[in-house]
């Protein structure tokens, strides 16, 4: 059996897990989606009048896909470590071929997938609901994927120190909710205190916004970002893999 072989049978038997979790699915696409509506037509923007959504809609569509890269791999991997260890699954797949860095891009690969699927679902929404000014680019792709793996590493570092599910996610709530405000996503830096602004550089996400928007917004070069997010990728999927655990 190749390395392969194992990735896709984990990866599978992960992507029939989250088909059977309905409440898992409903808020993995619905929550995204109640966003958009409140902030895309309830609360809409304000071009010319200032304040947090003083900006055209397009400005903000990183920002909505931020949304989902963001919690949900957070919040997936870091449960998925915790359910596996509770149901001490690890001490049975210690005695299998698959290793950890396997595991990890199984359960990776899955929630590329369903994030993908999301965002084309967010996109797709704003363009029927909301009068936007952002253009597809072929660089949405790379910026979602190597995101979704900066997020399911940290999430693997939070499954490794939670020591429940439940604290799992408390643990990315309470990491998550700060990245979404302080990371360019709906918050520009001139709103935020001088001497706070060189700590947005710390987020990964940070990256993921400035690159989109770059890239579908503003139309200027977004390559820098995505090294910088590629870089972080590599670490932090190489991190995550340490922090899943070899026995429970």
């Amino acid at each position: 059996m190749t390395w392969i072989t194992r990735v896709g049978a984990e990866a599978g038997t992960a992507w029939r897990s989250f088909l059977r979790r309905r409440t898992a699915v409903f808020f993995t696409f619905g929550f995204p989606l109640i966003l958009v509506g409140i902030f895309g037509t309830v609360v809409q923007t304000n071009p010319t009048g200032g304040g947090l959504f003083g900006h055209p809609t397009g400005f903000y569509v990183p920002g909505y896909l931020a949304i989902i890269v963001l919690f949900t791999p957070l919040s997936r991997i870091g449960s998925s470590i915790a359910r596996y260890r509770e149901g001490s699954r690890f001490e049975k797949l210690s005695t299998t071929p698959l290793n950890r860095g396997e595991w990890l891009a199984a359960h990776t690969l899955v929630n590329i997938g369903i994030i993908l699927l999301a965002s084309v679902i967010v996109l797709g929404v704003l363009e029927l609901l909301a009068e936007t000014s952002f253009s597809l680019s072929p660089l949405l792709l790379p910026f979602i994927v190597l995101a979704v793996v900066v997020f399911c590493g940290i999430g693997a570092l939070l499954g490794r120190v939670a020591d429940s599910q439940d604290g799992v996610i408390a643990a990315s709530n309470a990491v998550a909710l700060p990245l979404v405000f302080l990371s360019e996503t709906f918050i520009t830096p001139d709103m935020l205190p001088g001497w706070f602004r060189p700590a947005i550089g710390l987020s990964p996400l940070t990256y993921f916004a400035r690159g989109v928007r770059n890239a579908t917004y503003l139309h200027q070069s977004a390559w820098p970002d995505l090294l910088i997010l590629a870089t972080l990728a590599g670490g932090f999927f190489v991190l995550g893999t340490y922090a899943v655990p070899q026995r429970d």
